[in-house]
């Protein structure tokens, strides 16, 4: 593994915000030509680190500290109301793990969700390539979790395997069934998955109190946030 006093880091130039309007952001990087490995990856998300592609990254905005790392903790966790209802609205769905990989048929879901759901996000309109370099890695444990309903696939969830349990890359799933909540079920599969092997939980990314976007993330409790360098718990 590579030590994180090795890593060598940088910055890019400020740019607008893409979550909160007047606002300027900046991103940290870690230098892509690093040694990266699961292992250091697992250091770099206890510290705020997320991976997009090969690179791996965290917000760095000199005015703005909204972004805030969260993470669920499996073994605390018991899903609400809502989410229990979730559970049982999608039990006729068949989840499996697979190889990350692209297909035509996971990426057509794809485009189909970006379409829909993101046609004012950064990776409107989407590609092919913009799929691999996106949600692939040639060093990260990745799988895609296929979500499938009478053999149709309807979700993907994009995870990185980490020491302390996984990283939750992202979700995308059928815009045309959104009464299954099928985000919500991804998530619920994840925590249960990393309870059942006794790891410490999921790495959910970044959530932004004042972003509509991420309000989901605060639905599952407790949640720990990554505030002045320390996991603190949210019931």
């Amino acid at each position: 593994m590579t030590s994180l006093r090795d890593l060598r880091f940088f910055s890019t130039a400020q740019h607008d915000c893409s979550y909160l309007d007047d606002q300027k952001a900046a991103t940290l990087f870690v230098d892509p030509h690093a040694h990266l490995s699961s292992s250091t990856y697992s250091a770099l998300s206890d510290i705020g680190f997320r991976r997009s592609g090969n690179f791996i990254y965290r917000p760095n905005c000199p005015d703005c500290f909204a972004c805030i790392p969260v993470r669920i903790p499996a073994e605390a966790f018991a899903p609400n109301r809502s989410q229990q209802r979730v559970l049982k609205r999608n039990a006729d769905v068949d989840i499996q793990m697979m190889s990350a990989s692209f297909t035509q048929e996971r990426y057509a879901l794809y485009d189909r969700y970006i379409r829909k759901r993101h046609q004012d996000g950064d990776m409107f309109p989407p590609s092919q390539d913009q799929f691999s370099s996106f949600l692939l890695s040639t060093w990260s444990e990745t799988c895609f979790v296929e979500f499938r309903l009478h053999g149709q696939l309807i979700a993907v969830a994009v995870c990185d395997w980490i020491d302390q349990g996984i990283s939750a890359t992202y979700t995308f799933f059928d815009p045309d069934l959104a009464s299954r909540s099928l985000g919500t079920l991804a998530i619920l599969w994840q925590i249960e998955t990393c309870r059942q092997q006794g790891l410490y939980g999921v790495y959910l990314g970044y959530w932004i109190r004042q972003s509509a976007k991420m309000r989901y993330k605060s639905m599952f409790r407790p949640m720990e946030l990554l505030i002045d360098r320390e996991w603190l718990r949210v019931r």
